[in-house]
């Protein structure tokens, strides 16, 4: 199986591990040009000790020469390990099976952005998905999907740490079926589902003082933005601006 694994984050970090400690390395390695957790060199190091030697910086994907440079790798399959960005249609159409997509949540739900945030405020399943990819964003094909169960404890931050980490178990799970290209492709139901864009969550995080929330809704908002050093729900006041985060904790069993 010919792979080009686009690596970002921690969650790429692990991926990328785990086909060097199973000896497997993917046919190239695609980074992040902006390196924002510094990690480049360390999946590099990695990629490169088991044989890989074709690395892409993500500033150069789109360049003539890069793509052909990828079409003549006969890829079978693109995989987006936690990638940062929405891929082109030729990248899309490149490889001979498809491209697979990391996604932090219960496919139909929370398609877009700030999975973590809609989750809790919209009260709906979650999870973690790897998707096929299609023009349409996160509308993909299922092919390996698990559940995260979720208390009032979490918050915006702890579903997304929760995801990282189940996202790449599930990978491991499914390693040597995707390695073999034993895929599964199951239709999502879209109109069970939701989608977000990424400028609602700062609407959605403004608490009017003048409007009647429920208990629940309220504790809700404030812990799926709960996520420092990221803001947190805010309010104004004679026209000053004040932001609220929220630590819930379980104290024992009802009497």
């Amino acid at each position: 199986m010919r792979i080009a694994l686009f690596a970002g984050d921690r969650v790429g970090n692990e991926i990328t591990r785990l086909f060097s400690e199973e000896k497997e390395p993917p046919t190239c390695l695609v980074v992040d040009s902006k390196d924002p957790k510094s990690l480049n060199n360390q999946m590099i190091n990695c990629f490169k000790s088991t044989g890989g030697n074709q690395v892409i910086s993500s500033e150069a994907i789109y360049e003539p020469t890069t793509l052909q440079a990828m079409a003549n790798l006969n890829l079978d399959l693109i995989i987006l390990a936690w990638w940062p960005y929405i891929i082109k249609n030729e990248l899309i159409h490149m490889p001979r099976i498809g491209c697979l997509n990391f996604h932090p949540s219960y496919l139909p739900y929370n398609r877009g952005k700030h999975y973590n945030f809609w989750s809790i405020v919209e009260n709906v399943p979650f999870g973690v998905t790897i998707h096929w990819v299609t023009e349409e964003i996160d509308a993909g094909d299922i092919a390996f999907q698990a559940a995260i169960k979720t208390s009032w404890e979490d918050t915006g931050k702890t579903l997304y740490r929760r995801a990282q980490s189940e996202i790449v178990r599930l990978f491991k799970k499914k390693f040597w079926m995707i390695k073999q290209g034993k895929i599964p492709r199951i239709t999502q139901d879209l109109e069970q589902g939701s989608f977000h864009y990424a400028y609602e969550i700062e609407k959605a995080s403004m608490i009017d003082l003048n409007k009647e929330y429920s208990a629940r809704h309220l504790l809700n908002l404030i812990r799926a933005r709960t996520f420092p050093p990221f803001p947190g729900v805010r309010f104004v006041e004679d026209g000053k601006v004040y932001e609220v985060r929220i630590q819930i904790t379980e104290v024992g069993k009802e009497n």
